[in-house]
């Protein structure tokens, strides 16, 4: 051979003590971004709290408009040819034509707004 051992040279390398902390560091990092988000992200605890309060007002509305559906339904269902009633045909000829008589008292109430 055209070389010896007792030539070369090894050197052994001690870790520093930052390549040590490398790996920690990088895994607080990503637990932590993750963390912050899972709490203060769109859908994270923070939100959910503000999504449940923004759904049960939804809630009271929709009950609401249900309610209001099913009175407007009902009149609809007084009004079908063969089922008319005297007192609810006597109401809408009233309020279409404006008329009352002398010894009747009329109350307007505002017209109801148009749900868009």
């Amino acid at each position: 051979m055209w070389f010896r051992r007792s030539n070369l040279w090894t050197r052994q390398h001690r870790k520093s003590r930052a390549g040590v902390l490398i790996l920690p560091a990088i895994t607080v990092a990503f637990l932590a971004y993750f963390g912050f988000h899972a709490f203060h992200g769109e859908f994270g605890i923070y939100n959910k709290h503000k999504l449940d309060l923004q759904a049960a007002a939804l809630k009271e509305q929709l009950a609401s408009i249900k309610a209001e559906r099913e009175e407007i339904e009902q009149r609809v269902q007084l009004l079908h040819d063969g089922t008319i009633e005297k007192d609810m045909l006597d109401e809408q000829a009233r309020r279409a034509l404006s008329l009352s008589r002398e010894d009747e008292v009329t109350i307007y109430r505002p017209a109801l707004k148009a749900v868009n």
